[in-house]
């Protein structure tokens, strides 16, 4: 009798168990059917990157969560996280994207806006950090410092034109007009954009593009060249040297010049505000204080 108590016990324990991971097997069929109907209906004007750090950030985070989680358990996902306020802002970011999806008409997965969890979730306090940037005499000691012309013209593009690391890569010949000093380029989102450059990026380029002959781009490098040409500036110099510090650079030199952060926010392609603000905290109250204008005087 308890032999057979004992073995009804354990079958009714595999069966749990069974049905258990079944289960755990359709959520997960779900979740991950879920985001690749997310990342599909994103395709659509955003950056190849943007797409792989929303199936990162996801992967890592719809295990736990789910598809129906409550606002209580974002928090405590998001509160558990080891990593920076940063961090924890930009898994917040991906998170709320997806549930605004999930939970909107457009998903078509049947789940009611009113339910939305996110909607009760506040955004992880995001630092307010000074980015680094360079200096004017520290972008000129970088340019003296690289060997040739052609790593003189990216630094001194980067610089005068707050491209990003694809726009500049990508850059072939016919895409430079001369006449307005500007280079048509494929930006986030496969927007297409005029940038403009400056009198040192044209001489640079002038005297790279007499000796070089473009097949394909016009530097003969791919990104990882240029990334690699990089880090050996800095491993020699002690400066940052990454396209985002050479596009923090732009925007904050452009803002001591005395142009507005508008402006600042239409020559270097972002999209809010908030971008140029982030990049330009640098600024001190000394470097606005020579723009001052008193309005009755």
């Amino acid at each position: 009798m308890t032999k057979r108590l004992t073995a009804a016990s354990t079958s009714l324990k595999l069966l749990t168990k069974l049905q258990k991971t079944e289960r755990e097997k359709e959520i997960e069929v779900a979740y991950h059917s879920a985001l690749d109907q997310f990342l599909k209906s994103r395709r659509e004007g955003i950056s190849p990157n943007t797409l792989i750090d929303y199936r990162k950030t996801l992967n890592r985070s719809l295990p736990t969560l789910g598809l129906k989680p409550t606002a209580k358990s974002i928090n405590s996902f998001l509160a558990s996280l080891n990593c920076s306020l940063g961090g924890k802002f930009d898994y917040f970011k991906c998170i709320r994207a997806f549930y605004n999806w999930l939970y909107s008409p457009r998903a078509g997965l049947g789940f009611n806006p009113e339910n939305n969890p996110i909607r009760w979730v506040d955004a992880p306090q995001r630092p307010k950090l000074i980015l680094p940037s360079l200096t004017a005499e520290q972008v000129k000691l970088l340019i003296e410092t690289v060997p040739n012309v052609r790593d003189k013209a990216i630094i001194a593009l980067f610089t005068e034109s707050g491209l990003r690391l694809s726009e500049l890569t990508n850059i072939q010949p016919q895409d430079i007009d001369w006449n307005t000093g500007t280079i048509r380029t494929l930006g986030k989102g496969q927007k297409e954009a005029l940038v403009p450059f400056g009198e040192l990026s044209r001489a640079y380029l002038k005297q790279w593009l007499a000796q070089y002959t473009p097949v394909g781009n016009i530097w003969g490098l791919n990104k990882w060249g240029i990334i690699t040409m990089l880090r050996r500036l800095e491993a020699q110099t002690g400066l940052p040297c990454n396209p985002h510090t050479f596009r923090r650079t732009f925007a904050c030199l452009l803002r001591k010049a005395g142009l507005d952060t508008m402006t600042i926010k239409d020559l270097g392609r972002w999209e809010s505000l908030e971008m140029v603000q982030r990049y330009t905290r640098s600024m001190t109250f000394q470097d606005s204080l020579k723009f001052y204008k008193a309005p009755l005087s």
